[in-house]
């Protein structure tokens, strides 16, 4: 059985607690291709005081270059461990708004499956900064394995969940 796994990854160790999951999937499966993913976001021009820091466009732009070769440096890392490891690893960063950009790469895909981490945020703060994974949930049609990060707070409590 051959098998296409895209995980997306940030840059962090919270991201990476997938890994052990992924190895896991990897096992059952005769043959797998693992493509890892991040995404590089647009710069965005802030308004205000803020923008006296920013000088130029040509810095904008030297910015952007520099977030897109420390992905592509972090990536290279993932994949040379888990080739190592004897797995079919391939690397790809792509350029939008994270959850957008994701959506659309895993669409265009042939994969079978996703396993993404996700910070376990709730209420307020899950408003205000989203949710990636939830997004990506939403939106696309491929199986996806959300890896809830070690230490994450409980979207509800023990006793209400005990109590539904």
């Amino acid at each position: 059985m051959f098998a296409k796994i895209i995980v997306p990854l940030d840059g962090s160790s919270l991201a990476e607690c997938v890994f052990p999951h992924l190895e896991t999937v990897i096992k059952g499966y005769n043959s797998v291709e693992v493509t890892f993913v991040r995404v590089v976001e647009p710069i965005t021009i802030p308004y205000g005081r803020e923008a006296a820091a920013v000088t130029s466009i040509g810095e904008l732009k030297a910015l952007e270059t520099h977030n897109r070769t420390d992905a592509e440096k972090y990536l290279k890392g993932i994949v040379a461990r888990f080739r190592k490891a004897g797995v079919n690893a391939r690397m790809e960063v792509i350029y939008g708004k994270a959850a957008d950009a994701l959506a659309d790469f895993v669409t265009k895909s042939d994969a079978g499956l996703v396993i993404i981490a996700t910070h376990g945020r709730s209420g307020i703060s899950r408003y205000v900064w989203g949710s990636t994974a939830d997004r990506l949930l939403r939106t696309v049609c491929v199986p996806i394995l959300m890896v809830r990060a070690p230490g994450c707070g409980l979207g509800i409590s023990a006793e209400a969940a005990n109590n539904a």
